[in-house]
């Protein structure tokens, strides 16, 4: 997993609230487990007719935000279902970073999983936040070390997160990277385990 230090990008603003993971990525686009290839189908349904037609005026497909790399959004952010896709389609589209009042519980957690950076704050901030991302071509900093979000105008913001997500996003782990990180002891205790308890290795 690509570690999360720190980032300077620009900003998409993104006020809808309660975008569920459908609108995320869609059910069309949930038949492979490759990971790349996805961003195509991020908010498949908001950029695009039923033909296959880019809709006009939406925030990722305007020039200004060309390569965002942080999404500013609205509140309850990656409700409805549990979807790994919706990170990868986010990660793959270029997006490291999303700012909102609150997301979905399962959403948050897959999130972490993944190295994508996802940032509560109170609603006044991410308002003050969205403001300045419309106003185009401006760089905004994610300090993860820090913990903090500065604005074009150079109006910081502190976050929390939770000490040991934070840590394994810094090192790029997952749960597996941080089991495998263990490796040493896990053989040690299994050493132990087959002189102590012979009667449970395999015959």
């Amino acid at each position: 997993m690509q570690p999360f230090t720190d980032l300077h990008a620009r900003a998409a603003p993104l006020d809808i609230a309660n975008l569920d993971t459908d609108q995320i990525i869609p059910k069309q686009f949930l038949k492979t487990v490759d990971r790349e290839g996805l961003g195509k189908g991020l908010f498949y349904d908001l950029r695009f007719e039923a033909d296959g037609r880019p809709k006009p005026g939406f925030v990722l497909d305007d020039p200004r935000y060309a390569g965002a790399a942080v999404l500013i959004a609205g509140d309850n952010f990656g409700c409805g279902s549990s979807r790994e896709h919706a990170p990868w389609a986010l990660l793959d589209f270029g997006i490291r970073c999303v700012i909102a009042p609150s997301f979905a519980d399962i959403f948050y957690n897959n999130c972490f999983e993944n190295g994508l950076l996802p940032i509560a704050l109170p609603e006044a901030e991410v308002r003050a936040l969205m403001a300045e991302a419309k106003g185009g071509n401006h760089v905004f900093s994610v300090d993860l070390a820090a913990q903090a979000v500065t604005a074009p105008s150079g109006q910081t913001y502190r976050f929390e997160i939770d000490p040991a997500r934070k840590e394994k996003l810094l090192q790029g782990l997952d749960s597996v990277g941080e089991t495998l990180r263990r490796g040493p002891d896990i053989d040690s205790y299994e050493s132990r385990q087959a002189l102590t308890r012979p009667w449970l290795e395999p015959a």
